[in-house]
Parts: structure tokens; C-alpha cells; sequence
């Protein structure tokens, strides 16, 4: 699986205050991000995947409303994660 809980420690670690801080809007966007990347390169590879395509399109719209309930909250910490993790606007 693509998706170990070593994983989900090394970027809650990463993104949140520590490992075990799976509710912070950055921790929780990173690992969107982490799931979304997958979801991308596979249907790269499986072009008529359309389940896998709908779970790709819902997990982007959490993200956006994850990445907007943070700009509304703080600025500063939308912009930090926005430059970290790449992503654009």
C-alpha cells in the first residue's frame, strides 16, 4: 500500500506540530496533497479509471476547502504551506 502509517507520521511530523497532530489544517493538506499526487500518476497510467478519477476530484475540493478556511483564519500560515508543499495560487 502507498499509504503506511510511517508515512502518515513522517508528514504529520513534517506539516503539523508533531507526529501525532492530525488535525492541523497543514498537516491535513499535505497529506491531500501526498494522496492527490498519487491518485494523479495512476490515472496517468489508467485513463478510464472514472472511481478513482471522482475520489481524486473530492479529495481536491477537501483541499480547497481546507486551503480556504486557512486563508480566512491566517494568512501567514495559508502562504507557508501554499510555498511549501508547491501548490498553486
Amino acid at each position: 500500500m502507498y499509504l503506511t502509517t510511517d508515512k502518515k507520521k513522517e508528514i504529520f511530523g513534517q506539516f503539523g506540530k508533531n507526529e501525532k497532530d492530525t488535525g492541523s489544517a497543514e498537516g491535513q493538506v499535505a497529506l491531500f496533497t501526498f494522496r492527490i499526487n498519487h491518485l494523479t500518476e495512476h490515472l496517468k497510467e489508467n485513463k478510464k479509471d472514472n472511481s478513482t478519477r471522482r475520489a481524486l476530484i473530492r479529495l481536491v475540493g477537501r483541499r480547497r476547502q481546507i486551503l480556504d478556511y486557512l486563508k480566512k483564519k491566517d494568512i501567514s500560515r495559508y502562504r507557508s504551506i501554499i510555498a511549501e508543499l508547491n501548490l498553486r495560487k
